[in-house]
């Protein structure tokens, strides 16, 4: 089979690694910008592939026009994250179709390492990483084949050498990683595809549909025995107001100083928490985590506050991950007192809504003279009674609900998720007079750990009510608890249909396919916590550990100045070094030289390997013959043209040595071992 032109195969190779550090943009962006890459590049290759002269400017000018007006009517602006990095990957694509000269293929390999860049604008993943890692090493590659100018070196040896500066520049790399300073906003970048999470409004179904998802919400590491699934309570919004379909929280209801009175009872529970990018500024904590967590971005750490149902949101939402230390008391009680204003608003119910719950709600105390003196905390065990004891379903998809969802739930179709429960719980409290609010969050984690960390997902989003009873501040209710005591018991949500791939690799080995997640998870998580979890506080604890005592941002300046000045000596004393260095040929042609003197042959440093051995075969004729024979095979190896280049001889010093005595007894000279 005949070799590709080098030109061909180096092209093809280029074209290829454009191909594969665009390839995340294309997903993202419009479907033209992948229908003109894809285009352009089988283009050029194909002229590659035929040695065809490239296209005329117009052609280019032509394309340049079409590019711009695509980009403005995608985008409607030119100026624009998403319309920078859409221009920047066309107009490198089209770059390809103007390299006639070295000066442009090097613009285009750095813009190859800038495009490299920017697909971490959108995401920071391990598997983004890895993959932009290749191409690194790609771009690498053909910018070492760039300056190979002369024959036919192998793809093989230029990416060893490639890879071997990528692994002297690793070092430095990973010291300006540890050291250099997270200074706001150079490092603030964009989450990992963040997404929507805990709102701050609710309509029963849409719990359900969140529930659906099997993301990863957070991870929790507690820093001794995790609690029991069914105490396991993350809290997000409370949702206390209600226009007959959707809950809503109220902001500013309350003194957070009052209604949110945390009592400290038994030991607490440290825990670090991770949570996962979401366009939301509500933050999940354990119930009952009184103080602010911390490990929050400095840019971050005055955003944090608490609101009066003991919920921890930020002023503005953030795609960030955060990883938190927190701590909670999971014997304690939320207290505090309610004020008339935050009463009326907790009992209200809108107007002519739910005219069936609340007469059932009359009707549930009227029926039992006994529970009317019983009090609040035994009015909820009646309902909930009630919800055990009648043919009540929980499902994710318990349809559609057209009229008063309430009433219809509550007396015709009885099926729903933990958001219909907790919505019609509240408003019979409420009918009885019971100020009463729906807490929504997450519930349980996967059963077993995963990397020491327990793992919630989206599909464990869970709502729950609060009901007021005087002298015991707020009790949770979780209606949930009477219709699928397990969701609660186990903390597990009720499972979502299985994809294609994983019903494929469960039906091949029963297990695979949670195995395989769970490593991807694990994998996923290290990379979240020693990488992109790498910050400012982690820093500082290296330095602790390094001996700084109470280290700040001067510290890590100096830290990093003091090694910086170390590798500075360290490559000035390789420079020196490297001037002394001599390579393989010199090294031999000295010891040629020396020995050759001792035969009598008069040589200089000047002289090729032939020129040796033409003046040892002029001065000894014949009885050099083994020596000649080796300098001539080394004439070839040396200076054979690198397209047919002759084997390389495998002289050893033992090789060279052997036919030196064989000379030396040639020539009746002594045999003695030479230096």
């Amino acid at each position: 089979m005949t070799p590709l032109p080098r030109d061909t195969r180096d092209t093809w190779l280029l074209l290829g690694l454009i191909g594969w550090t665009v390839l995340p943009h294309l997903w993202r962006q419009p479907p033209w910008l992948a229908a003109l890459c894809v285009g352009v590049l089988l283009w050029r290759g194909w002229l590659a592939a035929r040695q065809a002269p490239l296209p005329r400017r117009w052609v280019l000018l032509a394309l340049l026009l079409l590019l711009g007006g695509l980009t403005w009517q995608s985008q409607r602006t030119l100026v624009s994250r998403d319309a920078g990095v859409l221009l920047l990957v066309s107009l490198m694509a089209l770059k390809t179709l103007e390299m006639r000269a070295q000066r442009d293929a090097l613009l285009l390999f750095f813009l190859g390492f800038f495009v490299v860049l920017t697909n971490f604008l959108y995401s920071q993943s391990l598997a983004l990483a890895a993959a932009m890692a290749l191409a690194v090493w790609g771009w690498l590659t053909v910018l070492t084949l760039a300056h190979m100018p002369a024959g036919r070196p192998t793809l093989a040896s230029a990416a060893g050498l490639a890879l071997r500066a990528t692994a002297w520049g690793t070092p430095v790399m990973l010291a300006l990683f540890l050291l250099f300073p997270r200074l706001a906003p150079l490092w603030s970048v964009p989450g990992d595809g963040a997404m929507t999470g805990l709102s701050d409004s609710m309509q029963p179904g849409e719990v359900a549909e969140l529930a659906l998802d099997d993301s990863v919400a957070l991870r929790l590491r507690f820093d001794g025995p995790p609690p029991p699934a069914a105490a396991l309570y993350l809290r997000g919004p409370v949702l206390v107001r209600q226009d007959g379909r959707r809950w809503r929280t109220a902001p500013g209801l309350g003194e957070p100083g009052r209604s949110s009175a945390v009592t400290t009872d038994g030991p607490g529970l440290g825990y670090e928490i991770t949570i996962e990018p979401g366009r939301t500024r509500w933050v999940p904590l354990l119930e009952l985590t009184p103080n602010a967590p911390a490990g929050l971005p400095p840019e971050l750490a005055n955003a944090l506050h608490q609101e009066a149902g003991l919920q921890w949101s930020l002023s503005v939402p953030t795609s960030a991950r955060l990883r938190l230390q927190a701590r909670a008391w999971p014997q304690g009680r939320l207290g505090g007192e309610l004020g008339r204003g935050e009463r009326r608003t907790l009992l209200a119910l809108p107007a002519g809504a739910h005219p069936r719950m609340r007469a059932w709600a009359q009707a549930l105390l009227a029926d039992s003279p006994g529970l009317q003196q019983a009090g609040p905390a035994a009015w909820a065990q009646a309902v909930l009674r009630h919800v055990r004891e009648q043919n009540y379903r929980y499902t994710l998809s318990p349809g559609p609900y057209e009229g008063d969802m309430v009433d219809e739930f509550w007396f015709d179709r009885r099926a729903g998720f933990c958001e219909h429960y907790a919505s019609a719980f509240v408003v019979a409290m409420r009918s009885l007079g019971v100020p009463a609010r729906i807490v929504t969050g997450y519930q349980g984690s996967d059963p077993q750990p995963v990397d020491g960390y327990l793992v919630v997902r989206q599909s464990n989003a869970h709502a729950w009510a609060e009901i007021w009873v005087e002298g015991q501040g707020w009790l949770r209710v979780d209606p949930t608890a009477a219709v699928a005591p397990e969701r609660i018991d186990r903390g597990r949500a009720l499972p979502a249909p299985r994809g294609l791939m994983a019903g494929t690799l469960d039906t091949v080995s029963p297990g695979l396919s949670l195995v395989l997640r769970q490593w991807a998870e694990a994998l996923d998580n290290r990379w979240n916590q020693w990488v992109l979890g790498y910050g400012r506080n982690e820093q500082y604890h290296l330095l602790e550990k390094l001996g700084f005592e109470t280290p700040d941002m001067a510290t890590l300046g100096r830290a990093l100045a003091a090694l910086m000045a170390l590798a500075a000596t360290a490559g000035a004393v390789w420079v020196w070094l490297d001037r002394r260095r001599r390579t393989p040929w010199q090294r031999l042609q000295a010891w040629l030289i020396r020995e050759l003197d001792r035969l009598d042959v008069v040589v200089d440093e000047t002289m090729s390997p032939a020129a040796l051995a033409r003046q040892l075969h002029r001065r000894h004729g014949d009885d050099a013959a083994p020596l000649v024979t080796q300098l001539d095979a080394l004439q070839a190896w040396r200076y054979a043209p690198v397209v047919a280049a002759a084997p390389q001889p495998r002289a050893s010093w033992r090789d060279w040595q052997r036919r030196l005595r064989q000379a030396r007894r040639a020539l009746n000279l002594p045999t003695g071992r030479s230096g």
